[in-house]
């Protein structure tokens, strides 16, 4: 996108014997071959820049007239100088650059690699397509713009300045962790000290944190199989073996965690990806286990606002009594993914730890967001778009069963609390990634199973279908092209 290029952009040397003009002229043209102005972005005016650089504006006039003569520069009446469409821009020099790039050999100087991780994945492009049944992405029918708008608007006031432009070092927006302490955690019945919250870019973050600070080498995390496949990464990384769990209707069963495991990572409300949520009696089981075998228990409690079939279960850390349970928040599922916006609840001295690691990584999330999220959590805002959102995905939800009942397609778990999501099975032999794949043709936007699984051979038949992103009118004819594939 064109910009209006800063004064600070342009340089004369004082000591040189050559002419000002002449300087400044070989400085702005050295600029446009080198790439770092582009066509079309406007040069300071005339007066501006004669006074950043001490010179006389009739010698920067002057110079802007050569290179307007010479086609680096093009007037435009009562809008200044802007880079020419004929700028004599160096193609040569782009080639160059790209040469150069294969001087160093890359995986011989790294000392790790971060790729090939197996991801969901989601287009870019999704909403091109009519039938997006993917998961985890935002309606922008039901999020309130004006409500956000107005309180990214009042966090950029002056009363609220120190919460933009502060660097809060190692602490976090004192308002946002209030909302958090006194009304999001005792609607999971948890009570927690602020200096017990950590606030994180995203549950992912938070995950990142945790397993850093208690896996390495010689310790052993469980998780859950299908599971959630970006903490399945994010374990590995630390060299500790991983042993998955497979779950079933009633979420992670307890008895078969390890009895030499470290720390077992659940999505007790609804269990990722198949929707389940863990009962009550494998929740008590669960702590009973820890206690016996001193493990640390990591809850993701992703998706609790999405209860609309009944009310959700208490969280399991409400329900610990020996402060063994580590609590991942996010904000990023219920307002939108783009906001990376999450928290970290444990005891205060994980949390010291915690808070020292994240200022390694990126000392804070941003000052403004925090301020933002705390004006739309503590207005009101927050709560009445759940409502709406809730209700909008209970209808969609009623429409996708119904769809999927009357088409005779196959679900392989169910959610009884309600979610944005339906885990279902294809037929025995059918490779879902195929699948996915003929269906993009068609228009329609699956998440093939494999991802989920610790070994993506064992069943390549499962898939998951979201009803987020898709409105309820478009259901049953993506649920008709769905069928007609298998």
């Amino acid at each position: 996108m064109p910009v209006t290029l800063s004064e600070d952009a342009f340089f004369i040397d004082g000591d040189s014997s050559d002419g000002l003009q002449m300087q400044l002229r070989q400085s702005i043209s050295a600029a446009i071959l080198a790439g770092r102005v582009q066509i079309g972005d406007r040069l300071p005016s005339s007066r501006k820049l004669a006074s950043h650089l001490k010179i006389s504006r009739i010698t920067v006039s002057l110079a802007y007239q050569e290179l307007v003569a010479d086609g680096y520069l093009a007037s435009r009446d009562r809008s200044g100088y802007f880079v020419a469409d004929t700028a004599p821009v160096a193609q040569l020099l782009r080639s160059d650059r790209k040469l150069q790039t294969n001087v160093i050999d890359w995986p011989r100087h790294l000392a790790r690699s971060f790729q090939g991780a197996r991801l969901v994945e989601k287009p870019s492009n999704w909403r091109d397509y009519p039938f997006p049944f993917i998961y985890g992405q935002a309606d922008a029918a039901l999020f309130n713009h004006s409500g956000w708008r107005s309180c990214a608007h009042r966090a950029l006031g002056k009363k609220d300045f120190d919460s933009l432009a502060n660097d809060y070092a190692e602490a976090d927006d004192p308002e946002l962790v209030d909302f958090i302490a006194r009304h999001t955690l005792p609607r999971r019945g948890i009570a927690a000290r602020p200096e017990e919250i950590l606030i994180t870019v995203g549950a992912q973050n938070a995950l990142w944190i945790v397993s850093q600070l208690l896996l390495k080498e010689g310790r052993i995390a469980a998780i859950e199989n299908p599971g959630y496949p970006g903490i399945r990464d994010i374990i590995s990384r630390t060299g500790c073996a991983v042993v998955p769990v497979d779950v079933d209707d009633d979420g992670l069963p307890p008895d078969a965690v390890p009895e030499n495991a470290n720390v077992v990572f659940v999505t007790p409300s609804h269990q990722a990806p198949t929707t389940v949520t863990m009962t009550m009696a494998r929740r008590r089981a669960l702590l009973k286990r820890a206690a016996e075998r001193d493990f640390v228990i990591v809850e993701d409690d992703y998706e609790f606002e999405m209860s609309f079939l009944r009310a959700p279960y208490p969280a399991l850390r409400s329900l610990d009594t020996d402060g063994r349970v580590v609590y991942v928040g996010s904000f990023s599922k219920s307002l939108f993914p783009g906001l990376r916006l999450g928290y970290l609840v444990a005891p205060e001295a994980l949390i010291r730890e915690a808070r020292a690691l994240r200022a390694t990584l990126l000392r804070h999330p941003p000052g403004h967001i925090q301020r933002t999220t705390a004006y739309f959590l503590a207005l009101g805002h927050y709560d009445a778009l759940v409502r709406r959102m809730r209700d909008a995905f209970q209808k969609r939800r009623a429409v996708m069963a119904q769809g999927i009942e009357t088409l005779g397609l196959q679900t392989s778990h169910s959610s009884v609390f309600g979610g944005t999501s339906f885990w279902m099975q294809a037929p025995v032999g059918c490779d879902t990634a195929r699948l996915a794949a003929e269906l993009r043709g068609d228009g329609v936007l699956i998440e093939p199973g494999g991802p989920f699984f610790a070994d993506p051979n064992s069943a390549p038949n499962f898939y998951r279908i979201a009803y987020s992103s898709i409105n309820a009118e478009q259901i049953p004819e993506g649920l008709r092209r769905l069928r007609a594939h298998l």
